[in-house]
């Protein structure tokens, strides 16, 4: 299976190809080109290096956010295009999820987050079980001191693996000394996501949890909403 897949949730995006859950090439955004400007460029160069054209793609793997509004629309409208042209299904599929998947550890928690910048960021917090990570609440967007205190109140004293590409975030808050004295530390993965978008995106093509371009939607998280799921959550487990 050819999968083409997108990440331009925040300025530090990416496209990659992959056949089934191999990386074949991949382009960086690592300039300040708007994304409606760079990405179909991008992905033009990447299909002229590997020889390809979009018609020969099974599967088209795109991060729904959370991230920016801009960002988040210009990559879904993309491989909604697609979708609709060429007949083939989408995964769409959370950021933070895919940065769930760089888990290393066998601890029973694993806390994922990025920059949302004003000071916030984009969290979840999942718990691993027998076939895999079940996220324990919503995603949301928050504080780093308050999205810490809500892991601790939720995990104790138990072992959280902590992975995110923006450690900066966190390790200066008060309540991170706590888990420093656990002897926990920072997973700092690359923020070039869109390969682990696209293995996340074929393994949901093989359990058949696919959309289209009718049903595809984003997922913003927005604060107003944010606060509302977050009332009660971890606090009060």
């Amino acid at each position: 299976m050819l999968v083409l897949a997108l990440d331009t949730c925040d300025s530090r995006g990416s496209v990659a190809i992959l056949r089934d859950d191999c990386l074949l090439g991949v382009e960086i955004h690592d300039n300040p080109e708007d994304y409606s400007a760079w990405l179909l460029p991008a992905v033009r160069r990447l299909l002229d290096t590997q020889r390809l054209s979009l018609a020969e793609f099974s599967l088209y793997a795109v991060a729904s956010g959370p991230g920016s509004f801009t960002g988040v629309r210009v990559g879904l409208t993309t491989v909604k295009a697609w979708s609709e042209v060429y007949g083939q299904p989408i995964a769409a599929l959370s950021r933070l999820e895919a940065l769930a998947t760089y888990t290393s550890s066998r601890s029973p928690f694993v806390a994922v987050f990025t920059d949302a910048q004003r000071s916030q960021l984009f969290g979840a917090l999942y718990r691993r079980e027998a076939h895999g990570l079940q996220r324990v609440e919503e995603e949301v967007v928050i504080t780093p001191e308050r999205f810490l205190d809500c892991v601790i109140g939720t995990v104790g004293v138990q072992r959280v693996e902590w992975i995110s590409p923006d450690p900066k975030c966190i390790v200066a808050t008060p309540p991170w000394a706590s888990r420093m004295a656990l002897a926990e530390t920072i997973h700092v993965i690359s923020p070039v996501l869109a390969p682990a978008v696209g293995r996340l995106g074929y393994r949901l093509a093989q359990e058949q949890r696919l959309t289209d371009a009718l049903s595809l939607d984003a997922n913003y998280v927005r604060r107003s909403d944010a606060e509302l799921l977050w009332k009660g959550a971890f606090g009060s487990r």
